[in-house]
C-alpha cells in the first residue's frame, strides 16, 4: 500500500488537503470553489464595464448638449441662425433656402442615421444624373429612344429638388424636434420614393430609365451602351435596397422615441390653428357669417 498511487491521510480531510496524483507529482484538484470565485470575478468585470460604457454615454450626451447650448447662444448673439443650404456663392442671384447642419440640430444617436440618409439623397440624385449620358448613349445607337432621354433629364431636375423637400427634410426635422408629424410624412412620402426607385431598377423601356429592362434591350443594339446602362442600373438596383435598409432603420427608431398616430394628430391639428392664414380664413368666414346673420334679422 506504501507504493499505491493514490494515498490517503488520516484525520479530517480539507479541500486543501485533496490532491491528484500524476506521474509522481501532486496537482491540486480544481473545487467549486475556485470556480465560483472565478465567476463572480468575471461578472463584476462586465458589471463594471457595462458601468462605464454608460457612463461614456451620459458624458458624451452631456458635452453634446452644451455644445448644442453654445452654439445656440453663438447663433443668437449673431442675429439667428442664417440659410446654409444648398451652399452657393455669394454673388449668386438666389441664396439659400434652408438651415442644414447635423450636427447642431441633430441629437448624438441619431446623428449618424441622419447623415447616411443624406448620403442616400446625394447618390440616388448623381445616380439620375448618370442616368441622362445612359439614355442620351442609347439615343446615340437607337433613334427611338428619344423620349427616354428628354424623361431622364425630367427626372432628374424633378427629383432631385423633390426628394429632399418631401422626403429628407421631414425626417430631418422629425429627429430634430421629435415630431410625429414629421415622421409620418417620411413614412408616407418614402414609401413611393421606394416604389420610384423599384421601378428604376427595373428601367421599363420608354419611361427613361437606364434599368435592367432597358439595359438589356441596349445591349441588343450596342455592347458599350448596354455595358454603361448594366452599371447604372446596378446603381439603382443598390439604391432601392440601401432605401430598404434604411426605412426599416428609421422605422426602429421611430419605436424608440415615443412618437405615435396621437401625437402626430395633436401636431397638425396645432399647427393647423396656429398658422395665420388659417386663423385669417376662419375671421373672415366668421365675420361673413355674422354680417349674414345680421343682415337677415333686419329683412
Amino acid at each position: 500500500m506504501e507504493n499505491s498511487p493514490l494515498s490517503f491521510c488520516s484525520g479530517p480531510i480539507s479541500h486543501s488537503d485533496v490532491t491528484q496524483v500524476w506521474g509522481g507529482k501532486k496537482h491540486p484538484a480544481p473545487g467549486p470553489t475556485q470556480e465560483f470565485l472565478s465567476l463572480s470575478l468575471q461578472d463584476q468585470a462586465r458589471a463594471q464595464a457595462e458601468l462605464l460604457r454608460r457612463q461614456e454615454e451620459l458624458e458624451k450626451k452631456a458635452a453634446e448638449l452644451d455644445r448644442r447650448e453654445r452654439e445656440m447662444q453663438s447663433l443668437s448673439a449673431a442675429g439667428g441662425r442664417k440659410n446654409n443650404w444648398p451652399p452657393l456663392p455669394e454673388n449668386f442671384p438666389v441664396g439659400p433656402c434652408f438651415y442644414h447642419d447635423i450636427a447642431v440640430d441633430i441629437p448624438v444617436e441619431f446623428q449618424k442615421t441622419v447623415k447616411i440618409m443624406y448620403y442616400l439623397w446625394m447618390f440616388h440624385t448623381g445616380t439620375l444624373f448618370v442616368n441622362i449620358f445612359g439614355c442620351l448613349a442609347w439615343f446615340f445607337v437607337d433613334a427611338d429612344r428619344g423620349v427616354d432621354f428628354g424623361l431622364a433629364m425630367l427626372w432628374f431636375l424633378l427629383f432631385t429638388p423633390c426628394s429632399f423637400v418631401c422626403w429628407y427634410r421631414p425626417l430631418y426635422g422629425a429627429f430634430r424636434s421629435d415630431s410625429s408629424f414629421r415622421f409620418f410624412v417620411f413614412f408616407f412620402v418614402y414609401i413611393c420614393q421606394f416604389g420610384v426607385h423599384v421601378l428604376q431598377a427595373i428601367g421599363i423601356t420608354g419611361w427613361g430609365n437606364s434599368g435592367w429592362i432597358s439595359a438589356l434591350t441596349g445591349l441588343n443594339k450596342s455592347i458599350p451602351v448596354g455595358i454603361m446602362m448594366i452599371l447604372i442600373a446596378a446603381l439603382f438596383t443598390a439604391s432601392a435596397v440601401i432605401s430598404l435598409i434604411m426605412f426599416k432603420k428609421v422605422h426602429a427608431l421611430y419605436r424608440t422615441t415615443g412618437a405615435s398616430f396621437e401625437k402626430a394628430q395633436q401636431e397638425f391639428a396645432t399647427g393647423v390653428m396656429s398658422n395665420k392664414t388659417v386663423q385669417t380664413a376662419a375671421a373672415n368666414a366668421a365675420s361673413s357669417a355674422a354680417r349674414g346673420a345680421f343682415k337677415g334679422q333686419q329683412f
